[in-house]
């Protein structure tokens, strides 16, 4: 990932994205285009939103990732591995399309990882988020409840990748990568990457 890339509080509204990733996944497999997927989506319901408003939107955070990913073997097994590991690469594919993710999870996740230390608490976003704030001023201008909101659902990452249980959780699961998304990682040459899914060989 280009590091000069400005940082981006879209996750507010795009969040995981697992179901609708598995969606776009065999979509994009199909090579359809992003318009073409839209209009397969709004026609059969695929997301089954109660209004249209934000298939266009969100259909286009995932096709984003997917091209972020950089990894047609990796695209393959989010649209079809069992959940746990397209859960993995799914996060994976968030790291490569959004800088805060990506920070978030290297330098936080990977970094507790590292050092074996499994606790994981307010204490620990708080620190990695006012760090963020010091070094950049469009960070600097996140409300409060944007910072919340991005805690959030980072948290909410963690949890949907079993690396923490519950939201009141405040210890990391000891994680094992999955084999495809480390393969993935490295034909990627992206292994920066791996210490955020407890990976260091």
């Amino acid at each position: 990932m280009n590091m000069s890339i400005p940082y981006n509080g879209c996750l507010t509204a795009e969040q995981f994205l697992f179901r609708e990733m598995r969606i776009v996944s065999k979509l994009y497999l199909e090579d359809l285009s992003l318009k073409e997927i839209i209009g397969v989506i709004r026609q059969d319901n695929l997301f089954q939103y109660p209004t249209e408003r934000k298939i266009s939107m969100l259909t286009g955070a995932c096709h984003r990732r997917i091209i972020a990913l950089g990894n047609d073997k990796l695209v393959y097994e989010v649209a079809n591995a069992p959940i746990d590991i397209a859960k993995q690469i799914n996060l994976y594919a968030m790291m490569r399309y959004n800088r805060l993710a990506r920070e978030f999870m290297i330098d936080l996740v990977g970094e507790k990882y590292r050092q074996r230390d499994f606790s994981y608490t307010r204490r620990d976003t708080n620190v990695f988020f006012s760090r963020l704030r010091q070094q950049n001023d469009d960070v600097a201008a996140w409300s409060e409840l944007t910072i919340t909101k991005l805690r959030q659902v980072m948290t909410r990452c963690l949890i949907e990748t079993e690396m923490l249980d519950d939201v009141r959780d405040t210890t990391l699961n000891s994680i094992l990568i999955s084999e495809e998304l480390e393969r993935g990682i490295r034909e990627n040459n992206d292994l920066m990457a791996l210490p955020a899914f407890n990976c260091f060989k």
